[in-house]
């Protein structure tokens, strides 16, 4: 782009500095979430984690707050959000009063629900702002199925979002978000103070499970977000396709797209928004779909490709389900089919329970114990499960599980956690002496398959089954969704508007932006 100049004093480079909390939180599930789960960084520990900050290093100085990832689950309780929110600001104030700080890079996820907040993100940034001041240019990352209000979009310049539905570019989405903010700490169009933004709601709530970029129409929609980044004029695009599984009045489809051209800013804006409208009757699951019994069904049939696997996506720990579900484990161990050592092998993982955990680990790998697991927070479809079969593998020191046992009951081998734990790798299973691969059926909880598994499946189905991430969204039964909303309604007394609005700068009134 011609006719730049440099936006920060030639004799330093600008000071950015890097702070957020990420969780995806569903309000159908009765578990919470407290501040430990968050893992947070501090300081230095902050800027390690992300090595492409080294690069960038050379135009920008990094200075780290605290970040906070936890993983999905339910409500953040209000004294956790305030401990953690209250470090952020001291932390930033503390940075502030030592040196200027130019920016901010703002990493969060965006469907954090927090006791008595609707919108805990724009609430977070708007005790940032109060350190850190108006001026400061903010960059903010997030999830594409995150939540963008119009007050959040006041408060940030720049903020971009994953374009890939398994998040394979989570990294590379951070990397651009700060990118962009050196880029335009360092280089700006003259006379130009802060980027443009044009935001957009669109009245469409729909499960990642059906919006994957695997397929179509998801594939070719997202395509087009790089098309309009490299319009003149633009920096950077983005598609939120929203978080289903919260009922707040924010929870939507948002496109957002920024730069220095207000005419093509908001012409790209309107076209990924029209583009996302005109194809919402054409997203369908990610996977065959059926219910519980159909997929098992389906596994089992002569011929049926192994390792065959089902998500169990009702009870999905990393869509914000609290994993204590028994619901599913409990199905499969009523199948006369498994009660056989001798049967066909399944893996299921996983149901959290400590005190089953413990007695395993008390009575060794070989031991035959009888123990109770699961539904401690979460017995809404099922309740604790007891079982007796024999210790298979005890492993120690997960980052999220703590401690894990496999135990064989029959041909089923049955992950029990100290804590509830996502099973996205391979090595997740192999570091328990199991042999994914050489299964016949693989249960996960989870929705779409992450790549590890995708790539080991031979075949696989999305089981509808019950919990607090539940496929069929009107069984859940939202109630402070804006209405209309496709697909909870089908008719809409009017079309949607669908024309760009123009956001402010933070030191600008927002208005009556919706």
């Amino acid at each position: 782009m011609s006719d730049h100049v440099s936006a920060a004093p030639a004799t330093r480079r600008p000071v950015v500095a890097i702070a957020g909390l990420a969780i995806e939180t569903s309000t159908f599930t009765p578990t919470r979430t407290h501040a430990p789960a968050f893992h947070p960084d501090r300081g230095d520990e902050v800027v390690a984690r992300y090595p492409f900050l080294g690069p960038l290093s050379e135009r920008a100085e990094f200075r780290g707050a605290l970040i906070g990832h936890s993983l999905p689950g339910g409500i953040v309780d209000r004294a956790s959000y305030e401990e953690l929110a209250t470090e952020i600001v001291s932390r930033l104030r503390a940075i502030v009063e030592a040196e200027p700080v130019d920016g901010l890079w703002y990493d969060i996820h965006g469907a954090m629900v927090v006791e008595g907040l609707d919108d805990a993100e724009a609430d977070l940034l708007g005790r940032i702002r109060a350190v850190i001041g108006p001026d400061v240019i903010v960059s903010a990352s997030m999830d594409l199925h995150g939540n963008v209000t119009a007050e959040l979009a006041h408060q940030v310049d720049l903020v971009t979002c994953y374009r890939m539905a398994p998040h394979e570019d989570a990294l590379e989405t951070k990397e651009r978000a700060v990118r962009n903010l050196v880029d335009v700490l360092t280089t700006r169009p003259v006379g130009a103070q802060r980027p443009i933004k044009a935001w957009i709601p669109i009245p469409v709530l729909l499960p990642g499970e059906q919006t994957s970029t695997r397929i179509e129409p998801a594939a070719s929609l997202y395509g087009q977000v790089p098309q309009v980044e490299r319009t003149e004029g633009v920096l950077d695009a983005a598609i939120w396709v929203g978080y289903a599984w919260a009922d707040q009045p924010r929870d939507r489809a948002v496109t957002v797209v920024t730069g220095w051209d207000r005419d093509m800013v908001a012409a790209g804006a309107e076209r990924l928004a029209r583009a996302f409208w005109d194809v919402r009757e054409d997203f369908a699951f990610v996977a065959p779909t059926g219910s519980f019994d159909e997929c098992l069904a389906a596994a089992l049939a002569p011929g049926a490709a192994k390792p065959y696997f089902i998500s169990d996506s009702g009870d999905n720990p990393t869509a914000g389900g609290s994993g204590d579900m028994t619901w599913g484990l409990t199905q499969v161990l009523a199948r006369p089919e498994f009660r056989d050592g001798s049967g066909p092998v399944v893996i299921y993982a996983s149901v959290p329970g400590p005190a089953a955990v413990a007695a395993a680990v008390s009575a060794g790998v070989g031991a035959t114990v009888t123990v109770t697991a699961g539904a401690e927070v979460d017995d809404i479809h099922a309740g604790p499960i007891t079982m007796t079969g024999r210790v298979h593998a005890i492993k120690h020191g997960d980052r999220d599980a703590e401690t894990e046992v496999v135990l064989q009951v029959g041909s089923v081998y049955a992950i029990l956690t100290k804590l509830r734990k996502p099973y996205h790798h391979e090595h997740d299973f192999t570091d328990l002496d199991l042999a994914p691969r050489d299964a016949d059926i693989v249960i996960v909880k989870i929705g779409y398959l992450e790549p590890e598994l995708f790539d080991m499946s031979a075949d696989w189905m999305l089981a509808l089954t019950p919990g607090g991430v539940d496929q069929d969204l009107e069984r859940l039964g939202h109630h402070r969704i804006e209405r209309p909303m496709f697909p909870y309604d089908r008719e809409f007394p009017e079309a949607p508007d669908l024309t760009a609005r123009i956001i402010p700068a933070s030191d600008q009134p927002l208005g009556a932006v919706r």
